[in-house]
């Protein structure tokens, strides 16, 4: 790297410039992006700096606070490339928001940047965030996590590769997923079908997830061995689960009793991992949402973590943070009140 003062005349700061070289094992195209997405996308992160690039030397030109923060993001996007990651503009856009995470640190963007949960079908699946990244570590060193946080942070996915990972190395003998029904209750009636049938469409984002990480053709052969059980949360009740993963999604519509017991399924060489968002809560009348009321009972109980997401960690598409903040904003305005959203809820 290469780095000259350069006066700009009319202009206050003065201009840097500085250049990085792309390694010769990877091709300019692996770290810039299809039709170069990625150099407008730094661009578009950093407003105050220029990139250009001829053959493998990327030159950045801009203010000293700019370049710093660019260089960064490309030396993280050669980091990406390098670990045979895609570089998009989501990527370029993602790795814009770790650096401008108060929580951030080179150390630990490596760690984010380079960790593998799962490598599978030809894919590996990695935390993208900081936050992401802390989820991980949590349910690699606690007995029982919560995730807590919104749409498309990851929350179950990351948990299902986690469970997918120590099946495969044998650390546990199977993996129960399971979630509450709530619209799978009394009104299950009027719906076609065995109760399986009825139930099967609440746990389809499960098995979706499943069918990522597994051979398809594998999964219903583990089903049917109980190797992997994937079950309303009312099928929980009585038993005890050893040598498991368990994962329990869309906890927020649990009652406190049901949440107990769930948690109290435990059994002994066993992870538990729970998952919701707080502010979907689907839960009839005035009933309490036991993901709600958690932490207030289990909060500082050794071996038990809890981890909140933010709009910070989606990792969908780029307008599905901007949704989850809008809908934040909202909810804290007088209009966006608890009242006002259970009559929009309800068509009222």
């Amino acid at each position: 790297m290469t780095d000259a003062l350069t006066p700009t005349p009319g202009r206050a700061p003065e201009a840097r410039e500085r250049t990085l070289a792309i390694p010769d094992h990877l091709s300019p195209f692996q770290v810039l992006g299809e039709n170069d997405q990625a150099l407008a996308a730094l661009e578009d992160a950093v407003p105050d700096t220029d990139v250009h690039v001829r053959g493998h030397q990327v030159t950045l030109r801009g203010t000293e606070d700019a370049l710093r923060r660019s260089e960064h993001i490309m030396r993280s996007l050669i980091e990406l490339a390098g670990n045979g990651q895609a570089v998009t503009t989501e990527a370029v856009q993602r790795v814009a928001n770790l650096y401008g995470d108060g929580r951030a640190s080179g150390e630990k963007l490596e760690q984010v940047l380079s960790r593998t949960v799962l490598s599978s079908r030809g894919r590996s699946i990695r935390p993208k965030t900081l936050g992401q990244q802390s989820y991980i570590e949590a349910i690699e060193s606690s007995t029982i996590t919560f995730g807590i946080g919104p749409a498309g942070t990851g929350k179950t996915y990351l948990a299902v590769a986690m469970a997918v990972q120590q099946l495969l190395s044998k650390q546990v003998n199977r993996i129960i997923l399971t979630r509450p029904a709530v619209e799978a209750g009394e009104r299950l009636g009027f719906l076609p079908g065995t109760l399986n049938e009825k139930i099967d469409p609440y746990l389809r984002p499960l098995y979706d997830a499943l069918h990522d990480m597994l051979d398809p053709e594998s999964i219903p052969r583990l089903m049917s061995a109980g190797t992997i059980e994937v079950a309303p949360l009312a099928y929980m009740r009585g038993r005890t689960l050893n040598d498991a993963f368990i994962i329990l999604d869309e906890a927020q519509n649990t009652t406190p009793e049901q949440m107990k017991m769930f948690l109290t399924r435990l059994g002994f060489n066993s992870t538990m991992v729970v998952t919701g968002d707080v502010t979907q809560v689907d839960l009839p009348g005035s009933q309490k949402s036991g993901l709600k009321v958690v932490e207030q009972v289990l909060g500082g109980i050794d071996d038990i973590s809890f981890r909140r997401l933010s709009s910070r960690d989606v990792v969908r598409h780029s307008l599905v943070s901007d949704i989850v903040e809008a809908y934040g904003r909202w909810e804290i305005r007088p209009g966006g009140s608890r009242d006002a959203r259970h009559r929009a809820n309800q068509g009222t």
